[in-house]
């Protein structure tokens, strides 16, 4: 099949734009207020497997009072790596009632897998030491919307 140089070059453009998307950070996914103890968290929602595919890949920074909260269909056993993502993060697993089941602490950039120790549904990454900062721990209870829900 001979393709003209403009359906060539429309098809290469279209190809670049694609390239260009996956290697951009997601900044308009919806957002939920999270409350932890007396803090307020605002989070992007990635609940689509596209938008917790990319995650926070691709960022440069994030404010410290945001974060992103990965919300999956239902309860299992998650795991989370870092490839493309260049901030260290500290991932929160968390139960549909909002219960903390474990934190990690999470390196740039690295395909080490960090997994939930139990079954959940959602998956809090903040700035690394975020949580230690503010007291939080194994055992910690997040409120809002996503944990009202079940």
């Amino acid at each position: 099949m001979n393709l003209s140089a403009p359906v060539l070059f429309a098809l290469a453009v279209v190809a670049n734009v694609c390239a260009h998307a996956q290697n951009s950070p997601q900044l308009d996914l919806p957002r939920t207020q999270i409350t932890a103890g007396m803090y307020l968290i605002s989070a992007q929602v990635a609940a689509t497997p596209e938008q917790r595919a990319t995650g926070l890949m691709f960022r440069q920074q994030m404010p410290l009072g945001e974060g992103m909260l990965f919300a999956f269909e239902q309860p299992a056993q998650q795991c989370f790596w870092m490839k493309n993502t260049l901030l260290p993060l500290t991932a929160a697993f968390v139960a549909d009632d909002g219960t903390i089941v474990n934190l990690v602490d999470m390196k740039p950039l690295s395909t080490e897998s960090h997994c939930s120790s139990k079954p959940v549904r959602y998956v809090l990454e903040m700035n690394q030491g975020w949580f230690a900062k503010k007291g939080l721990k194994a055992g910690s209870k997040l409120g809002g919307p996503a944990f009202a829900m079940r």
